[in-house]
């Protein structure tokens, strides 16, 4: 099986930190404040970030403009093809969540959202987010969940 070709850019370490946890922060807010239309910002973020890779993302671009303009940080070198799955995943995530927020039980749409940034929060952080279970999958570089993702994958594939 042939190994996905990387695509890297080059970003201001700032503005990945603050990219994730904006989004994060977002989500939180959303579940204290019980603020649907919060889910509904990360949902926009999400897919305009996706849409348009990761040098052009809205948070990436806000922080170039405003922050590294007034002291230029330390650069960094991403996978576009990486965080653009990140992007794709968050942007289904929330589109899951915002349709439960809006037509489900609020109980099991405030458990998904909750879950949702559980996950965000321990991407912002710095573990297993889905940036590095796209790793685990392409390079074998892989965090604890990417390697249980990996195994199930490969024994699917001999099946």
């Amino acid at each position: 099986m042939a190994q996905a070709q990387f695509r890297l850019k080059t970003i201001s370490k700032g503005s990945f930190a603050f990219c994730r946890i904006m989004i994060a922060g977002l989500l939180w807010l959303s579940i204290i404040f019980q603020i649907k239309y919060l889910v509904g910002v990360v949902f926009l973020i999400m897919l305009f970030s996706a849409l348009l890779k990761v040098d052009k993302a809205p948070l990436i671009l806000l922080y170039k403009y405003t922050v590294d303009r007034i002291s230029p940080g330390e650069k960094i070198i991403v996978d576009e093809k990486g965080i653009y799955a990140s992007h794709l995943a968050g942007t289904i995530f929330s589109v899951i969540c915002l349709f439960l927020l809006y037509f489900a039980n609020p109980t099991v749409a405030w458990g998904m959202t909750g879950l949702f940034t559980i996950l965000q929060t321990s991407a912002a952080c710095g573990f297993c987010s889905v940036l590095k279970l796209y790793n685990c999958m392409t390079d074998g570089n892989c965090c604890r969940v990417g390697r249980l993702a990996k195994k199930v994958k490969d024994n699917v594939g001999r099946s």
